[in-house]
């Protein structure tokens, strides 16, 4: 006999109910269906389990799918992995189908696209090239882009159109694979979102700061312009980016609101190969208000983009 004085609270007067009657999350009639041989991209995305990321990629390429029905903004905002991974003929393929509407990068996109028009090939072992200081001093990708900024400057134009008129009117052997060249050519906006000091060719002698600023800023408002266009459908996909361009997104929403215009019943998307605080909070979740949709799916972006436009161009 136990010498504590406290008895155990035995079960005998639990109330229990039948499974049948209880509601669940998971039903058999939402699991993964055996994708049949020789089966269609629509079939594959259509025997995803209709439960949590699988669930949400369909609704996410509803989504998007009426958004190009109904004439809405389709935006991409990346960081400059998505080009390093070799996802820019893809990319090109979708500006030419008219799934894009818009494209937001970061400084480095611009010297990974000029380095594939330039020489088929970007993306230096930086453990290599720092420890004798090399890291980014490759001569032509330091003088073709802050050409093309002091270029922007003086036209007043933006970077993203100034880099992209560039390589479109170049004779780079590998302008077929430029992202930048694709959407001048297709006259689909690209803003380049800088913070100085990220890019290697800020240290480069023919930086001027003031260009970078000036033509910056050009795309901020041309950006946010874009963003305008979200409003009662858009979707805007935020692929790679873990801090500048959710910031830059983030402030263009309350940019427009403060203007007046209506900016909501928008959706959102992270793509990622990790799970971020700010694109969490400053695409899925604040700029909402609760009136559109957020979502986040992870994985290798050399996976998930190919797989997403797949599905965007062959529908059910």
């Amino acid at each position: 006999m136990s010498k504590y004085q406290e008895n155990p609270l035995y079960p005998d007067n639990l109330k229990t109910y039948s499974l049948a009657e209880r509601s669940s999350k998971v039903s058999a009639a939402d699991f993964a269906r055996v994708f049949p041989p020789k089966g269609t991209m629509a079939e594959f995305i259509d025997c995803l389990p209709n439960i949590l990321g699988g669930l949400e990629l369909k609704d996410l390429l509803r989504c998007y799918r009426d958004a190009r029905e109904n004439h809405k903004a389709r935006i991409w905002g990346m960081g400059a992995h998505v080009i390093k991974v070799g996802l820019n003929p893809l990319l090109i393929d979708l500006l030419k189908e008219g799934w894009i509407t818009g494209i937001a990068l970061n400084g480095a996109g611009i010297i990974h696209d000029f380095e594939l028009a330039f020489a088929g090939m970007t993306s230096e072992d930086v453990g290599i090239q720092i420890k004798g200081g090399e890291f980014g001093m490759a001569r032509e990708t330091g003088e073709f882009l802050n050409a093309a900024v002091q270029a922007a400057a003086a036209e007043n134009i933006g970077i993203g159109e100034s880099v992209g008129k560039a390589l479109a009117g170049s004779d780079l052997p590998y302008k077929e694979l430029s992202l930048l060249a694709a959407a001048y050519d297709l006259n689909i906006p690209v803003t380049v979102h800088v913070a100085v000091g990220t890019d290697t060719i800020h240290f480069h002698p023919d930086c001027d700061g003031r260009a970078l600023g000036q033509a910056s800023l050009r795309d901020f408002y041309l950006f946010s312009a874009m963003v305008r266009g979200l409003d009662d459908g858009g979707v805007y996909l935020n692929v790679g980016s873990a801090v500048v361009l959710p910031e830059v997104f983030l402030k263009a929403v309350s940019y427009v609101r403060n203007l007046g215009l209506p900016l909501g019943g928008f959706t959102t998307a992270v793509f990622d190969f990790l799970h971020h605080y700010r694109p969490d909070q400053n695409v899925v979740k604040r700029p909402l208000e609760g009136k559109g949709r957020g979502f986040y799916f992870i994985g290798q972006h050399e996976i998930l983009i190919p797989l997403f436009a797949a599905a965007l161009k062959f529908p059910p």
